[in-house]
């Protein structure tokens, strides 16, 4: 190196960087690694001017490297050596060029190889890694190539830039081979060093790229801020995906909260994509029924999604939002599907707090909710406190302006209930606009279904039966045209979920006109026909999505699946019950009813009895059934004795 001027190496370096993350873009289709190729022989041409590792670096064995080797393992603090002297500033230079070499052929799909240099890169900076020159470095090693994971993606984060750093690079490589305790167990190492970094030394690290850059080039401090806590909450960001895929749920959504907050306090987000993934968040908390924290998530969501295109592109987000208006418009509509959630959740679960053991709402429930909802506002402050707050200033105003709209609180009647539908149902239109049943048949249903499941859930609050039964009624109009649609070879599923709740809803609606008929003393012919028509159809519905059980030979299966299990039990125990309940003036045929009902009745304590397993999932429904099959016999027995004697 000593006949090479240090400012040709610099320059071949930066060369390289040129080529790895500029003229990648114009590589041509069928040479997509070309300009990679091309910066790694650059970076071999660096290494080979700066020389061999030093000996006591380079010979050191392999297995010391890993996470859990040596005093870097979590838990052991490492000691703060800085790199002094020639052949340390030789060793950190290699380093460079050796984790830019590991990217490079991870880029490449070339994993082994990648690891190799990103080893390499470890094993030379080791004993440095807490030092001001190194730990940026070290810290990255253990990432790269973690977002080419979607199935480590479960809780949606944004992607972060491919070039980062080394430790998090072989968490990355190591997950690639679902090696995932093992990526686990790097990162945690790099959020150790961060902690203990920032603790006892806090000052900007040097950045890697300055290495090989003049002393007028170097970063500010304010700059080499920025990227090291970049580097750190990209470290979160993978993290969130490791606890997601080890299913350590809490941890998870925790440091996806974490990334997202910081992203927002360094200003460097995605707006769509941060929204997109705040929305996704809020899923997390709705499950867990924290819905003050989702109610922020979505709000947040909003707030930010609101500043697409008006930002500027930036390192992170390379291509301006607003030329991509399909996934604008695919984005606004996810979002609008978080708040549908959002909506009917916090709804039905209002409803699973005060019905009765028929599903019918229970004014002393509903009075002790009142109750409880005074003591439930004391502790809002208190909640909202302890609850991870996105955004500062301006930015904090906007999205409590937006939060200050929505209830977080479980109605406890037809106004608030209403209050919740109307934002869920302004959503439900939003979300239609771009999932269309042309192009987007299963997400289009999907809001359809939970339009349906909105009006249902509103008439439980509803106390006027007419009013209830029209609601019933909607769900139908939106319902029906759908089975018209769907091919019910490639939508089976679909059809068989569309098909039973069609017929629920006739179900519900006959019975309301039943109730309703109950109260005339003298209902007319009107009143009859309309309820065995409601009868005729739901039975037709649940008729169809009976038979859609059965086999290419149409026999219906003597072992149910268990996924079908409680809806089929549930249908066959409806059926019996509407042949029960036809109105009709014919003996012959209401006999001929009874025996219909009793047929399916026996159907479901048989098969219960010689599955067992199926009785926990019907316990009600096969009591009431066992009562029918005991009492039916004798009612119709009776019914044949008079029509004997008349």
């Amino acid at each position: 190196m000593a006949n090479v001027p240090w400012a040709e190496v610099c320059e071949k370096f930066q060369a390289a960087l040129t080529l790895s993350r500029v003229e990648l873009q114009k590589n041509p289709e069928k040479e997509p690694y070309k300009s990679k190729y091309s910066a790694r022989a650059l970076l071999e041409e660096v290494k080979a001017l700066l020389g061999p590792a030093p000996e006591d670096e380079d010979e050191r064995p392999e297995a010391e490297d890993g996470p859990g080797a040596g005093d870097h393992a979590l838990g052991l603090p490492a000691e703060v050596v800085e790199p002094e002297g020639p052949v340390a500033q030789r060793a950190v230079r290699l380093a460079v060029i050796e984790f830019h070499l590991g990217v490079n052929h991870i880029d490449t799909e070339e994993l082994s190889a990648g690891e190799e240099h990103l080893v390499k890169c470890l094993r030379l900076l080791r004993r440095y890694r807490l030092s001001h020159d190194c730990i940026s470095l070290y810290i990255q090693a253990q990432r790269q190539g973690f977002a080419m994971l979607p199935r480590c993606q479960v809780i949606c984060l944004p992607q972060p830039p491919k070039v980062l750093g080394l430790q998090n690079n072989l968490g990355i490589l190591w997950s690639e081979r679902e090696e995932i305790e093992t990526a686990q167990a790097y990162l945690e190492s790099s959020e150790a060093l961060y902690t203990q970094y920032m603790k006892e030394v806090g000052c900007p690290p040097l950045d890697p790229t300055e290495r090989f850059l003049p002393e007028e080039e170097k970063l500010t401090e304010q700059e080499r801020s920025k990227r090291f806590e970049k580097v750190y909450t990209h470290n979160l960001y993978y993290l969130a995906q490791v606890y997601q895929h080890l299913e350590m749920f809490e941890k998870a959504a925790h440091y996806c909260h974490s990334t997202l907050k910081r992203q927002l306090e360094h200003n460097a987000y995605h707006p769509i994509e941060w929204a997109i993934n705040a929305a996704t968040l809020s899923q997390f908390y709705i499950n867990k029924l924290c819905f003050m924290e989702a109610r922020h998530c979505l709000s947040a969501a909003n707030v930010i999604f609101g500043q697409t295109g008006k930002i500027s592109a930036t390192e992170d987000t390379p291509e301006a939002e607003g030329e991509v208006p399909e996934l604008y418009h695919q984005r606004k509509g996810e979002i609008a599907r978080c708040w549908i959630k959002y909506c009917l959740t916090l709804m039905q679960n209002a409803q699973l707090s005060m019905q009765d053991n028929i599903g019918e709402l229970d004014l002393d429930k509903q009075s002790e909710l009142r109750a409880l909802r005074k003591k439930e506002l004391d502790e809002e402050e208190s909640i909202r406190k302890k609850a991870v707050q996105f955004g500062t200033g301006e930015l904090c105003d906007a999205i409590s302006a937006v939060e200050e709209k929505v209830s977080y609180l479980r109605p406890l009647d037809f106004e608030e209930a209403r209050e919740l539908f109307l934002l869920g149902q302004h959503y439900v239109f939003e979300a239609k606009e771009f999932f269309q049943i042309d192009g987007y048949v299963t997400d289009h249903i999907e809001v359809v279904q939970d339009h349906s499941a909105l009006f249902k859930v509103l008439a439980f609050f509803e106390t006027d039966m007419e009013r209830r039964c029209k609601m019933h009624k909607r769900r139908i109009a939106m319902l029906e045209p759908l089975t018209v649609d769907l091919n019910p070879q490639y939508y089976l599923l679909v059809n068989r979920q569309i098909q039973f709740e069609i017929a629920h809803a006739y179900y519900d609606m006959m019975d309301l006109k039943v109730a309703i008929a109950d109260r005339l003393r003298d209902p007319d012919s009107h009143i009859v026909k309309k309820i065995n028509n409601l009868n005729k159809s739901a039975l037709k519905y649940y008729q169809l999505f009976l038979d859609s059980l059965r086999d290419p030979n149409k026999v219906f299966p003597e072992h149910i699946g268990e996924d079908v299990l409680r809806p089929a039990m549930l249908a066959k125990f409806r059926v019996a019950r509407l042949y029960g309940k036809i109105i009709t003036a014919d003996p012959k045929k209401e006999l001929e009813n009874l025996a219909t009902s009793l047929e399916h009745y026996k159907f479901i304590v048989d098969y219960c009895e010689k599955h067992p397993e199926a009785a926990q999932e019907i316990e009600v429904e096969l009591e009431l059934s066992k009562e029918m099959v005991s009492l039916l016999p004798t009612k119709m027995e009776r019914f044949r004795t008079k029509m004997a004697l008349t």
